[in-house]
């Protein structure tokens, strides 16, 4: 297995299941209904549907930089976008995201890991895993916002 596979596992093991540290994206969206995941039991923090739209807004940014065509600076209202869809579309275009990355990842050569990145302060190895740990660190939001729900 080569580092992007390895990568690939990551991403996958965060999004659908198996992975070391508890409950995958995946497994913590099923049974939220749009009412859970529009609710904000912690004034001024996120709710889970606005930490999925933040999800779906980063891996196709990584999707667009790994291509060239990224932004440098995403601008707030990009960043943390409002409600276009309703919550089933939402989860459904996550599964989107998801799958554009992975092919776009497989599509890569692994001699492009230590080239640099447009729009990312380093290169393809730190955007991957940093994608990884974004994830990873919104589906524990996501976690502890379910407890409180």
């Amino acid at each position: 297995m080569n580092e992007l596979e390895r990568i690939q596992d990551q991403l996958e093991r965060a999004y659908r299941g198996e992975a070391w540290h508890g409950p995958c994206l995946d497994e913590l969206l099923d049974g939220v209904d749009a009412e859970t995941a529009s609710r904000r039991p912690i004034v001024d923090a996120h709710t889970i549907e606005e930490l999925v739209r933040h999800i779906i807004v980063w891996e196709d940014e990584g999707v667009a930089r790994l291509s060239g065509a990224g932004s440098e600076e995403l601008p707030p209202e990009r960043d943390w976008p409002g409600g276009e869809h309703a919550w089933p579309a939402v989860v459904e275009e996550l599964g989107r995201s998801h799958g554009r990355l992975m092919d776009a990842i497989g599509s890569l050569d692994p001699s492009r890991l230590d080239e640099p990145v447009y729009g990312s302060p380093g290169t393809v190895y730190y955007l991957l895993h940093g994608i990884v740990q974004h994830n990873l660190y919104h589906a524990g939001q996501v976690a502890l916002l379910k407890k409180l729900l």
